[in-house]
């Protein structure tokens, strides 16, 4: 009969003596730093201060600046000239004095003399089309760059400035210091580019057969830069990649377009009466009250008309926004535009969409059904949507962001007819765009310094957002679509980058002009990062909780990445240093397996390492405590066992074997596992996340179990679980839904099957 009690205390003194031997025997190792994936981030992390808590919100002494415009925009259709005079107020809330202002001059990227060509590598190439050829060689670079003509204060002087390529130093006549406001005006005109040829944020579309221009203008005036607690003055250059850091204001802007263009932009447009006609204002009023269908402004035929018009009188549109971080516009003729109503937070916000007739059929079907999706998607997941409207507006090639309004492509033939792929790649960026509402118009990111701050989180919010498109509209979908087909999201599209080159990827936290592979790195590795923790490791409830709290904490402010983890962590009580530091400061890889599983038997005597151990220490078994003995399946101690008959009948519950050792109670308590297995789990690839495991049975049942990523906490390289199972265990495979991006599902399964990956078969597919 095998005695049962003192099992644990037994194998406790046993372990730790063999190990106290050990140790005295192996030399000593020098000193190391602590290397353990789960350290805390102090290192990475800035200290908290009065202006950023620890907790990741703002702290008690936290200030932004504020800069308001006041402008008169005049757009020359004829010679694509913008020209503009603006009023800045600049209200210094810092606790800082300041002798100079720094105002970004984005548009000086296309002048003659813009340095950006210069810093990307090029090559020539031997086979090129006539018309890159031309463009590459043999024509001028297009003179694009902001024309400053005058740079005065409240009264009218001259205030010195100095322009150093995309930024301009404007001196004041003297210090502006806390708590101070200081008013200048700049004067300014430049060329529009044609942003379709420039691969460009900001220009005109131009129509060839109708001789019209479609205008999407952003970037179009000097902005002030962000002065802050985290840098000073972010006055980093505009490269061309990077996009924009910005603070808030308010703008009153009047802009001046041809009479027969339609307009609209950020903020609240001041004079209908002066620019709608009374058949366009009874149907704003019409879409103001229609939730379910867009209303048509513009019809397709009025536009039609107005390509045809081309007047030479003109029009002054009035724009108003409040606590707004940039503006932008859109105008032409060729506009239909339609409008419908969607309820947010008990508050009729209007979704509003702009687009030629080349955008149809697929526009008027579609694009202001998405963006009043989209509107509510992002509001349950953040905080309610607080500005008044968002407008999608179609451009070719285009997908780009601003307060209110976005730009966004998908086009289909000249005939109308369109892919499958036109469709979801409109609906797709249409969703992504005016989720850029969220972050970083009101969540205000430094995007030149964190790309993934905005594109990252937005991203992966988009995908929530597809999917509830997908079910909001099943209609939309192709019949062998079951839901939304999102490119970016889920765990296993980022396998073959993940698993790439690692001298072609940088770390997520990486200025973005600096990285390889971009929109990997910006938008996809942190977008399924943030789907991961919220499917796999925190779970939604908890996941949701702590990202509403940090959307809630920096609307309409500046945060940093440390602010976002911390709040994650803040809202949540999880401990996720060591997610953050795998997924965004490494470029490490999941890769989990089965190295290898063992079975084990209970047998009626001593084994061989409870043997050993009493040679090595001159014991015998009458000296210990009573103590259960196993033997591993297929060893020759097995086999020797198998044939003395000393080996305990699975057939037959354990407990009958340890009757004496138990009072009747404790027996009563007692599982009956008939089966125990060592299952060793490896970590061939070095980020930490959670063992998904489903455990498979004879009786062709199954489990699944997830281990946290805490297992690894001792051992980075590999872990074991001990299982006593009341049924056999047949098959075991890890990850099977394929959740934690693992780039190796080769070793993720026992018995070993060959599997070929996601990857794999694309690349079959297309081989050769």
């Amino acid at each position: 009969m095998i005695k049962f009690k003192y099992y644990f205390l037994s194998i406790f003194f046993i372990s730790t003596s063999l190990f106290s031997q050990n140790q005295e025997k192996q030399e000593r190792k020098p000193g190391h730093t602590n290397t353990n994936k789960f350290r805390q981030l102090y290192d990475e992390f800035s200290t908290p201060n009065m202006y950023r808590a620890a907790s990741g919100a703002p702290g008690s002494a936290y200030y932004q600046q504020q800069a308001d415009y006041k402008m008169d925009i005049v757009l020359d259709d004829k010679n694509t000239k913008l020209s503009g005079f603006e009023t800045i107020t600049y209200s210094n809330n810092s606790p800082d004095d300041l002798k100079y202002l720094w105002v970004q001059l984005d548009q000086n990227r296309r002048a003659k003399d813009s340095k950006s060509p210069l810093i990307e590598v090029s090559n020539l190439t031997q086979v090129q089309r006539p018309d890159e050829f031309v463009k590459e060689y043999l024509t001028d670079p297009f003179d694009g760059g902001f024309n400053i003509e005058e740079v005065k204060d409240a009264s009218g002087n001259a205030l010195k400035y100095m322009i150093n390529s995309t930024m301009m130093r404007v001196e004041l006549p003297k210090i502006l210091k806390a708590g101070e406001k200081v008013v200048f005006s700049i004067k300014w005109w430049y060329n529009v580019n044609d942003h379709v040829t420039d691969r460009a944020r900001s220009g005109y579309e131009f129509f060839e057969k109708d001789g019209n221009r479609a205008y999407v203008i952003a970037q179009f005036f000097p902005r002030m830069a962000v002065y802050n607690d985290v840098e000073g003055w972010q006055n980093s250059q505009f490269w061309g990649r990077d996009e924009f850091a910005l603070p808030f204001g308010n703008y009153e802007v009047n802009i001046t377009v041809p009479a027969d263009h339609i307009l609209d932009g950020t903020g609240e447009l001041m004079n209908k009466k002066d620019v709608f006609s009374k058949t366009m204002m009874n149907r704003y009023e019409q879409a103001q009250k229609s939730y379910n269908k867009p209303i048509l402004i513009v019809t397709q035929a009025e536009a039609e008309a107005a390509e045809k018009s081309l007047s030479d009188k003109t029009k002054t549109w009035k724009l108003k926004a409040e606590n707004v971080r940039d503006f932008a516009f859109a105008t032409s003729r060729k506009f239909i535009w339609d409008m419908m109503a969607v309820k947010i937070g008990g508050k009729d916000i209007m979704a509003v969409s702009m687009y030629p007739k080349e955008g149809n059929p697929l526009w008027e079907d579609w694009s202001t059904r998405v963006v009043a999706s989209t509107l509510e998607s992002y509001s349950k997941m953040t905080f309610d949507y607080p500005y008044h409207k968002a407008i999608s507006v179609h451009a070719k090639n285009q997908g780009m962001e601003y307060p209110m309004i976005c730009w966004n492509y998908g086009r289909p033939d000249e005939t109308g007819k369109y892919s499958d792929r036109v469709k979801y790649g409109m609906m797709g960026v249409i969703i992504h765009e005016v989720g850029h509402n969220f972050f970083p118009m009101i969540v205000n990111s430094d995007e030149r310094q964190w790309t993934w701050m905005d594109e990252g989180l937005n991203t992966f919010v988009q995908y929530v957002a597809e999917q509830d498109f997908g079910k909001k509209y099943p209609n939309a979908l192709s019949p062998e679509d079951k839901t939304f087909p999102s490119d970016r999201g889920p765990a296993r599209m980022i396998v073959p980058y993940m698993g790439g080159d690692q001298d072609f990827i940088a770390p997520i936290m990486s200025k973005g002009l600096n990285v390889y592979q971009f929109g990997n790195n910006a938008y996809g590795k942190p977008a399924t990062a943030l789907n991961i923790l919220r499917e796999t490791v925190m779970g939604h409830e908890l996941f949701d909780y702590a990202f509403k709290e940090y959307s809630h904490r920096w609307m309409f402010k500046h945060p940093t990445p440390e602010d976002f983890f911390r709040t994650m962590e803040d809202a949540s009580a999880i401990d996720l240093d060591w997610f953050w530091r795998g997924w965004f400061y490494t470029t490490d890889w999941v890769d989990i397996g089965i190295k290898e599983v063992k079975k084990y038997y209970v047998s009626s005597e001593p084994n061989n390492y409870i043997k050993d151990y009493l040679a090595k220490n001159n014991r015998t078994v009458r000296d210990l405590v009573p103590l259960v003995y196993m033997v591993e399946e297929g060893s020759d101690e097995f086999k020797a066992e198998l044939k003395k008959g000393t080996l305990l009948d699975n057939s037959k519950p354990l407990k009958e074997y340890l009757m004496d050792s138990f009072t009747e109670t404790e027996r009563k308590n007692i599982k009956t596992p008939k089966y125990f297995y060592n299952i060793t789990f490896n970590k061939p690839g070095g980020l930490v996340m959670p063992i998904i495991v489903k455990y498979i049975y004879a009786d062709g049942t199954s489990k699944m179990e997830t281990y946290p990523a805490e297992i690894w906490r001792l051992n980075d390289n590999e872990v074991t679980k001990a299982i006593a199972s009341e049924k056999e265990i047949t098959g075991i495979e890890i990850d099977p839904d394929l959740e934690t991006a693992d780039i190796d599902i080769s070793n993720n399964s026992w018995p070993k099957t060959e599997v070929s990956s996601d990857f794999d078969k694309f690349k079959e597919k297309v081989k050769g």
